[in-house]
This record gives C-alpha cells, sequence and structure tokens, in this order.
C-alpha cells in the first residue's frame, strides 16, 4: 500500500502518453502537478473523474496545475479514452506497474464480497518542487476538480 505520505518529495517516473511519447515527470519542473492513478479506462467511475478533470481543466490550470493521468491501460486504450472524451490532459501507460507499485497504489481490493488485486482510486497533488502536498486515498469523482482547489487554498 502507499508508503509515501503528505511533505515526502514524489517519486520520479516515466513512461508513455497516448500519443506514444516519452513523459517523465521532470517534463514538469516548476509546475504543480495533479497526480491521479485510476484502475481503468472508460469504466463508469473513472470516465466521471476524468471528465469532471476535464470540465474543470481551466480552473486548474487558473490555479497553476498540470493534470497526469495514470492507469495500468495499454497505449492504444488511453488514446481512445482520450479521443472519445475530450481529455485536454496526458494520460501515462503503465500496464507493468513500475509506476503504480513506486507510488503503492496496487493493492488488494474488495467487491461485493470478492477479494482480488487491483488499482486505489488515489490522487498526489505536487507543488512546483515535486513535494507531496496533498493526497487524496478516495476522491470524490464528481467534484475531485473542485476539491483539489480548495484543498490546495487551505494548505
Amino acid at each position: 500500500m502507499i508508503t509515501l505520505k503528505e511533505g515526502d518529495k514524489a517519486y520520479a517516473f516515466s513512461g508513455l502518453d497516448q500519443d506514444g511519447k516519452k513523459v517523465a515527470l521532470s517534463d514538469y519542473k516548476g509546475q504543480k502537478v495533479v497526480l491521479y492513478f485510476y484502475p481503468e479506462d472508460d469504466t463508469p467511475t473513472c470516465t466521471v473523474q476524468a471528465c469532471n478533470l476535464r470540465d474543470n481543466f481551466a480552473l486548474l490550470k487558473k490555479n497553476g496545475f498540470a493534470v497526469i493521468g495514470i492507469s495500468p491501460d495499454e497505449v492504444k486504450k488511453h488514446k481512445k479514452f482520450e479521443t472519445k472524451y475530450q481529455l485536454p490532459f496526458t494520460l501515462i501507460a503503465d500496464p507493468d506497474h513500475t509506476i503504480i507499485d513506486k507510488y503503492g497504489v496496487w493493492g488488494e481490493k474488495q467487491l461485493y464480497g470478492r477479494k482480488y488485486m487491483g488499482l486505489h482510486r488515489t490522487t498526489f497533488v505536487l507543488d512546483e518542487k515535486g513535494v507531496i502536498r496533498k493526497i487524496f486515498l478516495r476522491p470524490r469523482n464528481k467534484q475531485h476538480a473542485e476539491e483539489i482547489v480548495k484543498a490546495w487554498q487551505q494548505l
């Protein structure tokens, strides 16, 4: 599970985005970053969360945030998701769980009494120096962008 805590430096990483281009956290040096981990493209809850971030992207940008979504899906699936919902931010493919495991967001879950391994929906909000300022372990998917901005203003 998650071993990082608020005040820790975010782990460096790189991966391929929805266009197959290499993206690294270091590319965002000097920017605030919303790093959100989600289980799967084009599923109901993940779509609600992504569309909330899309619909409030101007608010996030106005507050200085870049947005990066990470899931275990492949590049092609991310591209379809981005296109279908016109997502204006980076989606990183992590099918090997390299980044997911670094951030400790993969673990046991339970649904309808059945236990299985999966990704725990988690958002890390980083400051301009790459320090984790806020962790959302249970994001409010329909109001996620708003809760990010509000939490940042209260820091």
